[in-house]
């Protein structure tokens, strides 16, 4: 089984003489003159560190608003995007990496000489991939049990409940009330009423929980001690390598999680031969197994030794990861079939939009030659998980399950959204190298609710411009 060494990051190797890398003409070429590249960030100060204004800040908020009266069952109770991308500022390049000594400085001559100095102190790649905290601002997400809930966010939370706990729970007022987020006490049964996984009808949810459950211990006992015959082992042990690389660190490297994620993704692979298991699919599992541990504990997760934790309650959460994951996969399965032509699809429809919504970050790219691919194949292969911190990602996520086809959809307008974003920082690149090492490590570890609601509003605002008319993308 093939696995693609480009399916985090994807730079392109130095030239071994001066001049502009050699361009890929095939998805096989692009393969073969890349590397396994992990980013890694400098100390947070430096890294973080926002850019001025972006996005059209006034259509995005008005948007904003629309979205939210539309979504909030006409009570305008969610929290709208108050603080605007214009309020942040400094400069990103302290958190950037390069390859050797050899490749800095990098940018334009002015700034080479500050670079240097930044850059010199990195001097070979990581290992392993960023760890993105899941601690900082975690109370933006509503993933915590503190602080005490806003007036707002008490009301929105009495209208969760109450929705649930009819005897049939309307699945597209769910739908609506989720799309500005799900409080955290009630987002592991939302989840699992948006993913299809639960019955909207009450009294068949127990029901269905121990049958899924049971089936899934079931593939257990018939499939994992296959993981070492020689026609599985090599997927066993990728599983096995990609784990440590996963954030955040300090729960994925627990023993107790370390075996149930191995569990979960080598059943899942057995059981879809036609990908099989493929690098990417593994941090799918995170944000599941984070909301669904939150069905029992109050803390934090990354303080929390996920082994203490009753047997009955570590068997619920991994069956109930393992059959969402799925859910999730399904809709986007031909991410990680051969050639993984939907990635390829959707990084394509994503230069035709960025073309059409950005002139000037679509020429500026191509006037150095990057390659969508080179950095957009992580957003689609990762689903953005390695840009953005995991509590942005569980917030995501909430819109994702109640937007329609919100993760094979949906998502392309968010990474469109997400890159031109980054406009002004992006502009402000002068080689292909520079571009490359920014679209790798892009600020956003101290992005909270603020950031993404405006993300996703301005999304909205581009599907709609552009989903119901595709030509209007297309040149």
């Amino acid at each position: 089984m093939w696995i693609f060494d480009i399916l985090y990051s994807c730079l392109m190797l130095p030239p071994a003489t001066p001049g502009k890398p050699k361009k890929a003409t095939t998805f096989q070429e692009f393969e073969s003159i890349t590397s396994d590249a992990w980013d890694v960030g400098d100390d947070d100060d430096e890294l973080l560190a926002m850019a001025a204004q972006n996005l059209n800040i006034d259509v995005v908020m008005e948007t904003a608003n629309k979205v939210n009266n539309q979504m909030q069952v006409g009570e305008g109770d969610v929290t709208s995007p108050e603080v605007s991308f214009a309020s942040q500022s400094s400069p990103y390049t302290d958190g950037r990496l390069v390859k050797s000594q050899s490749e800095a400085p990098i940018g334009s001559p002015k700034d080479a000489a500050g670079e240097h100095a930044a850059l010199h102190r990195q001097r070979s790649l990581p290992h392993r991939p960023p760890l993105i905290p899941l601690v900082a601002r975690m109370a933006d997400q509503n993933t915590s049990g503190t602080p005490a809930m806003t007036e707002r966010e008490a009301s929105r939370l009495d209208k969760f409940k109450q929705l649930l706990a009819g005897p049939n729970t309307d699945l597209e007022e769910l739908r609506k009330l989720s799309w500005s987020g799900i409080p955290r006490q009630v987002r592991p049964i939302t989840w699992k009423l948006l993913s299809g996984y639960l019955p909207a009808n009450a009294e068949r949810r127990e029901s269905v929980l121990q049958r899924k459950r049971q089936e899934y211990f079931g593939f257990i006992q018939q499939y994992y001690d296959s993981r070492n015959d020689e026609h599985h082992q090599d997927t066993y042990r990728q599983i096995h390598i990609d784990i440590p690389r996963m954030s955040p660190e300090s729960l994925v490297l627990q023993p107790k999680v370390t075996e149930i994620f191995e569990r979960i993704l080598f059943i899942w692979a057995i059981r879809h031969p036609a990908s099989g298991y493929v690098q990417g699919i593994n941090d799918l599992v995170t944000p599941f197994f984070v909301v669904y541990v939150f069905e029992y504990i109050e803390e934090e997760v990354e303080n929390f030794d996920v082994s203490s934790l009753q047997e009955e309650a570590l068997r619920n959460i991994e069956a109930d990861s393992f059959w969402c994951m799925s859910k999730l996969l399904d809709g986007i399965q031909d991410n990680y079939t051969f050639a993984q032509p939907g990635i390829q699809r959707k990084v394509k429809a994503l230069e035709e939009l960025v073309s059409r919504i950005d002139e000037s970050v679509h020429r500026h790219m191509q006037q150095y030659e990057v390659e969508y691919l080179q950095f957009a194949f992580r957003w689609m292969n990762n689903l953005l998980m390695r840009e953005l911190p995991l509590r942005c990602t569980i917030r995501l996520w909430d819109t994702y399950q109640a937007e329609p086809e919100g993760f094979s959809h949906f998502h392309l307008y968010v990474c469109a959204a997400f890159l031109v974003r980054w406009r002004k920082e992006i502009l402000e690149e002068r080689d292909f190298q520079g571009l490359m090492i920014l679209l790798q490590n892009l600020p956003t570890m101290h992005w909270g609710n603020e950031e993404v609601s405006v993300l996703l509003a301005e999304a909205y605002r581009l599907k709609f411009a552009f989903a119901d008319a595709p030509n209007h993308y297309k040149r």
